[in-house]
């Protein structure tokens, strides 16, 4: 029988008799519960359930429905996605005032290269207003004079879009666990360092100060934890030994860009899986059969010396091989230098 795998996510203050409440709602409507995970931070308690409604005895519409009177009742919000909600995902795209890694997400949506709508444009500033402008993204600045957003207006602007996929494509503000916990392993950042080395602001100038050689940007999935979640993508790049922290952005930004598309399409395509705080590709997909990069491009292994490798048994066997070489040598070197003995002899008769 076909499974049809529905992710129900409940978000809210915490309250004994909660979880059975969901639960015993889903058993009496026919609903298999695959999977539940539960967490807390700053006091907001979110429920995440992967659920098979292949047999369910109810309409997809009646089951949200119920479920969303079980939460005005107990006071959290529920939300139902179902696999056949629509074939194309909405993205929102979260933004400050840095423009790269938002021109090519645009850019990439208006020659058809993303399998979803680009269906909003949301900023704590005004600046890239302009540029959403000229791609027909709908904007809204919820910032104020400091550029301190408003997550209630921002949660509902997401409703109002109805949105799948939340990309922070240089949005220079946390999170809060209200948003990340309605939208779990649906948000994906790109940070300009290679995770996790270098969290937090400024990670080209650590980079610097580190003084290291190569450096890099990272894909990742959101979560409470600020630069720890799930990494989808990531890509390196040499630092010269006088790089400026400018010139360390200028090799840095656009790569950005491309981790951050790379990390959206295997999103869309479906061809990862986040569990436990790392990503991996799912089993029916090849990352090579599939063009999907990953980290460094394949012919970068070309450039790899292929040894040595721990291996102490395989080290003995070589130097042992390495003696017998230079004792046959020296065995041939004695028996070159031996003289002739007819010419010893000639010598004597002389």
């Amino acid at each position: 029988m076909t499974r049809e795998l529905t992710e129900i996510t409940v978000v809210g203050g915490d309250s004994k008799g909660l979880v059975a409440r969901v639960t015993s709602l889903l058993f009496e409507r026919g609903v298999n519960i695959e999977d539940v995970d539960q967490a807390v931070r700053d006091g907001v308690f979110r429920m995440t359930l992967h659920v098979d409604t292949a047999e369910m005895v109810c309409r997809p519409a009646t089951l949200r429905e119920d479920l969303a009177a079980l939460g005005d009742e107990l006071g959290v919000d529920v939300r139902v996605r179902h696999p056949s909600d629509r074939e194309t995902d909405r993205i929102a795209v979260l933004v400050t005032k840095e423009a790269h890694c938002a021109r090519a997400l645009f850019e990439a949506w208006a020659d058809g290269e993303l399998d979803a709508e680009v269906s909003v444009a949301i900023g704590n500033h005004d600046t890239l207003e302009p540029l959403a402008d000229r791609y027909g993204v709908p904007f809204h600045d919820i910032g104020d004079e400091k550029g301190s957003p408003d997550e209630g207006q921002l949660l509902e602007l997401l409703d109002d879009y109805d949105v799948d996929l939340v990309v922070l494509a240089r949005y220079m503000r946390i999170l809060s666990p209200e948003v990340v916990f309605r939208y779990e392993d649906r948000i994906v950042n790109v940070h300009p360092s290679l995770l996790p080395s270098f969290p937090g602001a400024a990670a080209y100038r650590q980079a610097r100060e580190e003084g290291v050689r190569i450096a890099g940007v990272t894909a990742h999935y959101v979560t409470t934890d600020l630069d720890q979640g799930p990494i989808i993508t990531q890509r390196a790049f040499d630092v010269p030994d006088d790089a400026s922290v400018a010139a360390i952005e200028a090799r840095g930004q656009p790569l950005e860009a491309e981790a951050l598309l790379e990390a959206i399409e295997l999103h869309l395509d479906g061809a990862v899986s986040s569990h436990r705080g790392r990503t991996r590709l799912r089993d029916d997909v090849d990352a090579d059969d599939d063009d999907y990069q990953l980290g460094l491009p394949a012919d970068a292994d070309e450039l790899a010396p292929e040894g040595p490798v721990d291996d102490l048994d395989a080290a003995l066997a070589a130097a042992a091989d390495a003696g017998e070489v230079d004792a046959a040598d020296e065995v041939d070197a004695v028996e070159g230098d031996e003289p002739d003995a007819e010419a010893v002899a000639g010598e004597q008769d002389d």
